[in-house]
């Protein structure tokens, strides 16, 4: 029965992995959506005009960014926008890593460590994931195709 809980423990703990790095391009989306639900229940809008208006400003904001991503040709553009989606992941990584390691590992100088680690492959899981949405270079422009 022990044996049955450490692989359950085990599996859990490579989902909320896995979940983490699937969702981390969503970080910056879910946070301007919160805070502006956040600021709309502040004013007065109530919990369900606060929840739309919370959801309306994440699709807007994750909308813009792949748009942007998209069809913006300068570099420097690009780089922006993949910094601010992933500055965000990089900061819920460090987090979410701090928590795990926080309960495995008593040293407080392994758990920053750890915790870094987590931050850098969670910002490079989602810059990878952001760049797997935009689309090829036109290398061979001029060039006749089949």
């Amino acid at each position: 029965m022990i044996f049955l809980g450490i692989l359950l423990c085990i599996a859990g703990i490579g989902f909320l992995c896995w979940l983490l790095f699937t969702l981390a391009v969503y970080a910056l989306p879910f946070f301007v959506g919160v805070t502006t639900g956040v600021w709309a229940y502040g004013t007065g809008a109530g919990p369900i005009g606060a929840f739309i208006v919370g959801i309306a400003t994440a699709g807007a904001t994750l909308a813009v960014g792949h748009f942007t991503f998209t069809f913006v040709r300068p570099v420097w553009a690009r780089l922006a926008v993949a910094l601010l989606f992933a500055a965000p992941a990089s900061v819920a990584g460090y987090h979410a890593t701090h928590g795990l390691a926080t309960l495995a590992v008593p040293s407080v100088g392994w758990q920053i460590a750890f915790s870094i680690v987590g931050a850098i492959t969670v910002g490079i899981a989602a810059w990878v994931r952001l760049l797997a949405v935009a689309p090829p270079e036109l290398a061979m422009r001029g060039v006749a195709r089949d």
